[in-house]
């Protein structure tokens, strides 16, 4: 089966075009196409999806990803679907235990194993779809201060850099979350995460024991704390420590809905879709991925 290959490249390190392209033609692409714009890698995959298409890979970073997902997933189809990861993050790639180097994972989309994956619709002002982690509260600030500039000069330590630079700028939500409709939560917190995948942020473990292909999703509530216990959690986070310490709540639901004061919105997969109310719901196995035997 030839591979419609879907190439960002705006990517991270998809600017090294010959090595890039060379690599890209070895998988013997049916078609490949670079992305212009923003919303191009969705309306891609959604008509090729729609008219049969079996096989998609995705040249880019997490955001190229995404939007792939939500192309695919408002059919009825159910491709194959390989990464090529090329951005500064690739955070779901790091969930799938994937090699970042595009010799290695070029042989393993090449031998074409592959493993049913959970994605995650999430309601809010609109509807979306993920597969890896959505944030709201203050991720949302921490990620507005990792520019470019800090994510290159700081690398993974980059999160604890925007934390530092968010801390003045921190406040708390009052929430309410429920969980499958049996468990209600009422607190103040700084941040929920609903995650699919273990990593966010460029590679920290923020759910490390998360399997997006375990048919449930995992909560991660942060409630508010001083800015110095906020600014100790930012490095137990780094070092993925922050579960064994009464810094963060932890849970397991197949949905979860969200409400909050004032507003929370969320991004999903880094990328910003909407506020509370919002409702996330697990799809148990609704997509194939290409892995690693």
């Amino acid at each position: 089966m030839k591979p419609f290959v879907i190439l960002n490249p705006h990517a991270g390190s998809a600017k090294k075009w010959p090595q890039t392209l060379a690599a890209l033609e070895r998988l013997r692409p049916g078609k490949l196409v670079a992305t212009k714009k923003s919303g191009d890698a969705e309306k891609l995959s959604h008509q090729a999806a729609q008219a049969g298409c079996g096989y998609f890979i995705v040249a880019g970073g997490d955001g190229t990803l995404n939007e792939v997902i939500n192309g695919i997933a408002r059919t009825h189809a159910n491709p194959r679907i390989g990464i090529v990861p090329l951005g500064t993050g690739n955070d779901f790639a790091r969930s799938l235990h994937l090699p970042l180097t595009l010799k290695e994972n070029i042989a393993i989309l090449r031998a074409g194993e592959t493993r049913s994956i959970d994605i995650v619709r999430v309601r809010s002002k609109r509807i979306r779809y993920f597969v890896n982690v959505a944030a709201g509260g203050f991720s949302g600030i921490v990620r507005r201060k990792m520019t470019p500039q800090i994510k290159r000069g700081w690398g993974p330590l980059a999160y604890l850099r925007g934390a530092a630079a968010a801390l003045p700028k921190l406040h708390a939500y009052k929430a309410r979350i429920v969980l499958d409709e049996e468990e209600e939560l009422s607190l103040a917190v700084y941040n929920v995460v609903i995650a699919n995948g273990a990593f966010a942020a460029g590679g920290l473990p923020i759910a490390p024991g998360a399997d997006p292909g375990d048919g449930l999703l995992d909560v991660v509530l942060i409630p508010k704390r001083s800015a110095p216990e906020m600014a100790l959690l930012a490095a137990e986070i780094i070092l993925g420590t922050h579960f064994s310490s009464n810094s963060t709540i932890f849970r397991r639901a197949k949905k979860i809905s969200v409400r909050s004061k004032p507003g929370m919105w969320f991004n999903v997969d880094g990328e910003l879709v909407g506020s509370v109310p919002a409702t996330f719901q697990i799809l148990p196995r609704r997509l194939r991925f290409v892995v690693k035997k």
